[in-house]
């Protein structure tokens, strides 16, 4: 007999929702469906993000679904210390000093959508609410209600299927993020309004594997330009030596810039007719506000993060699997934070993904967004 799948329905009374999602910034990104979804099946209740500094100052004041950000303590396999940030010298005490900070909060539910659950459960079980649901790996302790941990799934439907839990369904299929007024204005300040379209093109990404070559972006970008588009190159002030390398490779003009805050950025992808980027959280935020992109994925994290409709997106996948300097299978790479787990060689792992097949897709939605 075929067994129905669990139905639950959203809870009483409830008042104040924890949502613990510590990482980064595309991450967030595919947060937010499930976010709107809590939104609108508890609208009265205030929507917390258990997350980080940057999360903090991002979206505290911002519209959307988050009320408020708590920072967690910068602990192993659960967030990173940022820069000039000192992560604490006794985790074990600065979880339970957090958890005693946070469990008088009262919250009513509390989700986790951070990964496994091995580090993050114990956290959210240890806020005291009615309620927990979540992800679970098999070395992850139980919440009340939780989903197994499969490595390869959309992250937007895991976290989906997690609202689910209580009682939350969907309502939307991809990711949203709000502008600010001051957003738009730091973004005009930053690219000044010309009256040409505006192109960008993303060359960086934390993990040096997910990086198509300078080179090529160049060339992508140089096509752009040749239609008409003013083109500028984004980055982080980290990424200034990469984006300064693919304006210079550049035969046209294009403009770099790697100042921009969040916002700002953001603000700025909204008015691009096309954005052309590595698998990164910039990519994501232009799927976010609605912009036409071009994305170039390593084929296990299409499946991953790749958007899911075919109207505004072309994600691009490289089919390398065996890492180009020591051949193993990268595929089963799956927990590289554990020791033994996957080589430790930083390749590209998308070189493969030819520049006449990035350029053909970033000039056909260019084409489409000026009809």
């Amino acid at each position: 007999m075929i067994q129905p799948r669990p139905s639950y329905r959203t809870e009483p009374d409830v008042e104040r929702i924890a949502v613990l999602r510590a990482n980064a910034l595309g991450d967030l990104m595919f947060t937010m469906p499930a976010l709107y979804a809590l939104r609108a099946a508890y609208p009265s209740a205030e929507i917390v993000l258990l997350g980080t500094p940057w999360h903090q100052r991002f979206l505290t004041g911002r519209p959307g679904p988050v009320d408020r950000v708590l920072v967690l303590p910068a602990l192993p396999g659960v967030r990173y210390a940022e820069p000039g940030e000192s992560a604490p010298l006794d985790p074990r005490a600065a979880r339970e000093e957090f958890l005693a900070r946070t469990r008088p909060i009262g919250f009513d539910l509390a989700l986790q959508m951070h990964g496994g659950g091995r580090h993050t459960n114990p956290i959210v079980a240890g806020l005291g609410a009615r309620v927990t649901a979540g992800v679970r790996a098999p070395d992850a302790p139980p919440l009340d209600r939780w989903i197994r941990f499969v490595y390869y799934q959309s992250e937007l439907f895991r976290h989906l299927e997690v609202a689910r839990l209580v009682g939350a369904p969907p309502v939307m299929f991809e990711p949203r993020l709000e502008l600010s007024e001051q957003d738009r204005i730091e973004a005009k300040r930053l690219v000044p309004e010309d009256g040409r379209p505006l192109a960008v093109v993303h060359p960086g990404a934390s993990d040096a594997r997910r990086r198509w070559p300078a080179d090529r972006f160049a060339a992508v970008g140089d096509a752009l330009a040749s239609t008409g588009a003013q083109v500028v190159v984004t980055g982080t002030p980290p990424e200034r030596a990469l984006v300064d390398e693919v304006v210079r490779a550049m035969r046209r003009p294009a403009r770099p810039l790697v100042e921009a805050s969040i916002g700002g950025l953001a603000a700025l992808l909204a008015r691009c007719t096309v954005v052309v980027s590595n698998d990164t959280g910039p990519l994501h935020i232009a799927e976010a506000v609605g912009t036409r992109t071009v994305g170039l994925y390593w084929v296990g994290n299409v499946i991953n993060a790749a958007p899911i409709l075919r109207e505004l997106h072309r994600p691009l996948l490289s089919w390398t699997i065996h890492c180009p300097v020591c051949g193993q299978d990268c595929t089963r790479d799956l927990y590289p934070d554990r020791p033994g787990a996957g080589c430790e060689h930083h390749p590209s792992f998308i070189a493969d993904i030819p520049t006449s097949e990035v350029r053909a897709s970033a000039l056909e939605l260019f084409s489409d967004a000026l009809r």
